[in-house]
């Protein structure tokens, strides 16, 4: 299976937990989902201050400016295969 299929794979698979992540995972989750699929995170993140998960989001995206699609993939992979244990 190439690596495009494991993780559309591992994407289904992070729908199907048994458990819910914490909010961290969760994060993790998103922003490797995001820079895979999106590429790097657009300079300016949302505009509401009070947006707090938005920003939230936005930030863990952006730290991973340049990181390339294929490793990102791979890391949600991996995450997702540690979740499911």
């Amino acid at each position: 299976m190439d690596l495009k299929a494991q993780f559309e794979a591992a994407v289904a698979a992070s729908k199907q937990l048994t458990e819910r992540p914490s909010n961290d995972i969760l994060l993790q989750l998103y922003s490797l989902y995001k820079q895979a699929t999106d590429g790097d995170a657009p300079a300016e993140g949302p505009s509401n201050m009070f947006d707090f998960v938005g920003k939230a989001k936005h930030n863990a995206w952006a730290a991973l400016k340049g990181k390339t699609s294929d490793a990102c993939m791979q890391e949600y992979i991996d995450l997702v295969a540690k979740l499911k244990g």
